[in-house]
């Protein structure tokens, strides 16, 4: 097969879809691979590197066309709607749920997305979206550190405080792998920590693992109110696979809230678990609304692109190689947990989710292929 992998052209993204060891383990198992000139520099990876891995170095248009399976980090971009085909497989993180433009050009065009962040392995684990999780809940707490000093526009707060001083409030909603990330950052920095979820089975684990060194509370719109009315810094971790985030944190909570505190909302990608999420660039991250600072970047992660695509494909290496080395309809028939990732498939809708959020008639993968 030929597999391809183009820069990236969202705002400040310096992820890269394949490293130079994932070009070398593509092309061992006979595949061709069409590498764009660059497009890993931002990752520390020369292009040199990739033509000694045996990688094809050529421009993006000719990547696109050339490719029978493109290997991406984000979502393409309006401008790449061009590229669109019937035979192209795009294995990448898609976010169609908060994306109804892609969402209709990828289905018009009659393509094959293979979404990250859907695949969905027998345990229940989210196996390509868990090491971008992983790294967004740390940041989100170093982010927000930075945020909430004065000169950025926070509260002027040191979230572990020193003697004599009280720690700032950090809330985080939502106890999945992005909030436990945070939470393991935030209490290690020894910050006075509540982290709240439905799931009373994980609040339990977490309880075990921290003991009276964090604070855990049920989520409800009564508890999400009260607990972030006093919090300095708070973190939106709320996910369901393949469907926009629930608006769990309203407009109306926020007059309540501190001055100058500070909302990370990590679900931005999803659409965001407050109403008041905009999608932000790392460029100019930050909004205020009502006296709050709101940090909701949508790709977090690639302010540390190194370790972010290091991670990234480490998980998606094993998956593309299957989908490359049989192609996709005996790929997942060996493996049936691929057929979780397969979002849009010859013009059809494939992920459940998607199709209730925009209306779309749905087509189980396994019947659309």
């Amino acid at each position: 097969m030929k597999v391809g992998c183009v820069k990236e052209i969202k705002n400040n993204e310096f992820r890269v879809g394949m490293t130079p060891g994932n070009v070398k383990s593509y092309v061992q198992q006979g595949h061709q691979v069409l590498i764009e000139r660059d497009a890993g520099v931002g990752s520390g990876f020369a292009t040199k590197e990739y033509e000694d891995a045996g990688a094809s170095i050529l421009s993006a248009e000719d990547v696109w066309s050339g490719s029978d399976m493109i290997i991406k980090v984000k979502e393409p971009l309006e401008e790449e709607y061009k590229y669109f085909r019937k035979n192209l497989l795009l294995y990448t993180y898609l976010h169609l749920a908060a994306d109804r433009p892609l969402t209709d050009a990828m289905l018009k065009s009659g393509m094959t997305g293979v979404a990250y962040e859907t695949l969905i392995e027998r345990n229940g684990s989210l196996p390509l979206l868990a090491p971008m999780s992983q790294i967004a809940g740390r940041l989100s707490i170093q982010e927000g550190a930075k945020y909430l000093e004065k000169p950025f526009g926070g509260s002027g707060v040191l979230l572990s405080g020193v003697p004599g001083t009280p720690k700032a409030k950090v809330v985080i909603v939502g106890a999945g792998v992005v909030g436990s990330n945070a939470l393991k950052i935030a209490a290690g920095i020894g910050a006075d920590v509540t982290i709240m979820d439905l799931n009373l089975e994980r609040l339990t684990h977490l309880d075990d693992i921290y003991g009276n060194r964090v604070h855990t509370l049920h989520s409800s719109p009564v508890t999400i109110e009260e607990a972030i009315s006093d919090a300095d810094l708070v973190i939106g971790s709320v996910l369901i696979p393949g469907k926009a985030a629930p608006k769990l944190i309203k407009r109306s909570y926020l007059k309540d809230m501190r001055p100058n505190s500070v909302i990370v909302d990590v679900a931005v990608d999803q659409g965001g678990c407050c109403e008041t999420t905009k999608v932000t660039y790392h460029d100019d991250p930050t909004f205020v609304v009502d006296g709050v600072l709101h940090y909701c970047v949508g790709n977090m992660p690639g302010a540390v692109p190194r370790t972010s695509t290091i991670a990234l494909t480490n998980a998606t290496q094993s998956y593309g190689l299957e989908i490359a080395g049989k192609g996709l309809k005996r790929a997942c028939s060996e493996n049936t947990v691929i057929y979780s990732a397969i979002n849009t498939f010859g013009g059809a809708c494939t992920c459940h989710n998607v199709c209730v959020g925009f209306g779309l008639d749905y087509v189980e993968a396994d019947r659309a292929i």
